[in-house]
């Protein structure tokens, strides 16, 4: 069991692996992660605050707040917490006019 993440795996650990790439770098989720759980334990945080240097990771994990925005490379935004890792997913925390 990894206890490397901002998260830790507690249990379901027979899932299918799936990999999606985070700014560029390829992680590891299981089958039926949200995009917030599979970056949180795979060691990132979400994003970092627009307000001062501090990362974050998430906020309410429901849907609610609008803290957990992130960018997919093929365009639009999505919310972190209640949308699913698919397999090859590649995803930004910073807003694309901030791009490499």
């Amino acid at each position: 069991m990894s206890t490397t993440g901002r998260i830790v795996r507690l249990t379901e650990f027979d899932r299918a692996a799936v990999q999606f790439f985070l700014d560029g770098e390829k992680c590891s989720a299981l089958a039926g992660d949200t995009v917030l759980t599979a970056i949180l334990a795979s060691g990132h945080a979400l994003r970092n605050s627009e307000f001062g240097p501090e990362p974050r990771a998430g906020f309410c994990l429901m849907g609610a707040c609008q803290d957990c925005w992130l960018w997919q490379e093929t365009g639009p935004r999505l919310r972190a917490c209640s949308t699913p890792v698919t397999e090859g997913m590649r995803l930004r925390t910073t807003t694309p006019e901030n791009w490499p």
